[in-house]
């Protein structure tokens, strides 16, 4: 039986197949035999610079092919993948302080970075040394992965933060194993092999969907993009004819902003779409201007491997996350931790083996630790199953709004606005109201060209939200802020009604 540990994982994938073209950025397509060995080659330089079992390594580098490779360096040394998301919009002021944190808290023993980030990250690092580029650990020897046990820890990632300092989440071998086993066998279509994938690998929904391919059955060929920029992504979608792409519901969005009917791709048949929910308005828009393609979402959090249910291709239900992985039991449950019938609304908990370990303190179960309840994951979102076991997202707990004891989520908002068509997208927020205890307060970002008011938008809002849920605020904005997993930032929109 193979050992399920990612190391070994990665050097089964390479190895499975005859030598093909496997990663394909900046212009050059990589072969699988040639990126085996240079993993190897880091493997060997870590062992040589002290990285051993249980270590934490740092991995700040953007979508090039010396990620994925460092990644699998690390696993096969027996270390722990401690993954930042070098955000391209960042100040420099940010990363730096995103930096200084995990190093701090994780204890990282080395940083692998990009020669373009090396400044930042050594502003950060202090005494840990940093490997600026992979070329002097390939000068390492070749050496395949040290023996792991299931349940070892094998990647330390934190979160955004955004609602206190950044927490570790401890994943599992085992678990990031069988949760990209089971993610490849609900979401993979034969004879559609060659992936185009903006989100950065360093994510976890990037770096699922890179694990996932690692169990497919053909050999998978993926095109890195080093950051979302539309016309790039139809452009390198037509040219190299992609049979799917990883989204979010941001790039999504964005492409609607394109003359997509200029783009015609008769090779992609779907895209996966996760990160945040994405409306059914926005999905038929954009099913409408690029027939052939579908739209799959699919849902989870870093806490449950980054997957916990996805819409299998040919089995889609539009406004759907899809179904439970088979090694994630999902249950929606109401105030007082009762079970709800299906179609009522409550917190979505999923428990199950491929849950994370628990949050990091040195190494020890830490107080975040309170979302685990007898082994049960409390997400914090709110949503619903149907009868069939489909699973709805409707908005995060914290993020709703509570307006004159009416609860208003912002996603329906942001549905309604999204489908006006001079509208990009939206951001909802609640500012502070004595009053009524929070308004809701929309910012909209406009089609170039769009002649839009807030007015008319506001009012185009509350014909289809109704008038207790109308944004009582329309904010005009040339850009809306996202967070370097390229999701809506909506703490950054609180932070400008300061």
């Amino acid at each position: 039986m193979s050992e399920h540990t990612l190391g070994r994982l990665a050097e089964e994938a390479w190895n499975r197949f005859d030598d093909h073209d496997a990663v394909f950025s900046a212009g050059v397509w990589h072969r699988a035999h040639a990126l085996a060995a240079r993993a190897r080659r880091m493997c060997g330089g870590l062992a040589e610079a002290g990285i051993g079992p249980g270590d934490r390594v740092v991995v700040a580098l953007p979508n090039v092919p010396e990620l994925p490779l460092a990644l699998q360096a690390v696993w096969s040394a027996g270390a722990v993948a401690t993954p930042v998301v070098p955000g391209a919009g960042d100040p420099r002021h940010v990363l730096t302080d995103r930096l200084r944190h995990v190093l701090a808290d994780s204890g990282a023993r080395a940083v692998v970075t990009s020669p373009g980030l090396e400044p930042t990250v050594r502003a950060a690092a202090g005494d840990v040394p940093v490997f600026a580029g992979t070329s002097e650990l390939e000068r390492g020897p070749e050496r395949g992965p040290v023996r792991r046990d299931p349940g070892d820890l094998a990647v330390l990632a934190y979160t955004s933060g955004t609602t206190g300092p950044a927490k570790g989440v401890m994943l599992g071998h085992g678990a990031l194993w069988h949760v990209a086993r089971d993610a490849c066998a609900l979401s993979r279509q034969d004879g559609v092999d060659r992936g185009l994938v903006p989100v950065p690998l360093t994510h976890a929904y990037g770096m699922a969907v890179w694990l996932a391919g690692l169990h497919a059955p053909a050999p998978r060929q993926t095109v890195l993009m080093d950051g979302f920029e539309p016309e790039g992504f139809l452009r390198l979608a037509a040219e190299l004819r992609a049979g799917f792409g990883a989204v979010t519901p941001a790039m999504i969005r964005t492409l609607l902003a394109e003359p997509l009917e200029d783009h015609p791709l008769p090779d992609l048949a779907y895209l996966t779409c996760g990160a945040e929910p994405l409306g059914r308005r926005t999905i038929a828009e954009f099913e409408r201007r690029m027939p052939g393609v579908v739209v799959l979402e699919g849902y989870g959090m870093t806490e449950t491997g980054a997957v916990t249910s996805f819409n299998p291709p040919g089995r889609r239900r539009v406004g759907s996350v899809g179904l439970p992985l088979a090694g994630h039991a999902v249950t929606v449950r109401d105030a007082d931790g009762a079970p709800v019938e299906p179609g009522d609304l409550g917190e979505i908990c999923v428990s199950g083996d491929r849950l994370m370990l628990g949050y990091w303190a040195g190494g020890r179960p830490g107080p975040g630790d309170a979302a685990l309840v007898d082994g049960e994951l409390r997400t914090g979102d709110v949503g619903c199953v149907d009868d069939d076991g489909y699973l709805y997202v409707v908005d995060r707990k914290r993020d709703a709004i509570v307006r004159g004891g009416f609860t208003v989520f912002p996603r329906e908002v942001e549905d309604a606005l999204d489908a006006h068509p001079d509208v990009v997208m939206s951001g909802v927020v609640g500012r502070p109201d004595p009053a009524v205890g929070q308004e809701v307060v929309a910012f909209v970002q406009l089609r170039t060209g769009a002649a839009a008011t807030a007015g008319e938008l506001a009012a185009w809002a509350a014909e289809r939200v109704g008038r207790v849920r109308r944004p009582r605020e329309v904010v005009l904005a040339d850009a809306l802020p996202l967070t370097p997993a390229l999701k809506l930032d909506r703490a950054a929109l609180r932070a400008r009604l300061a």
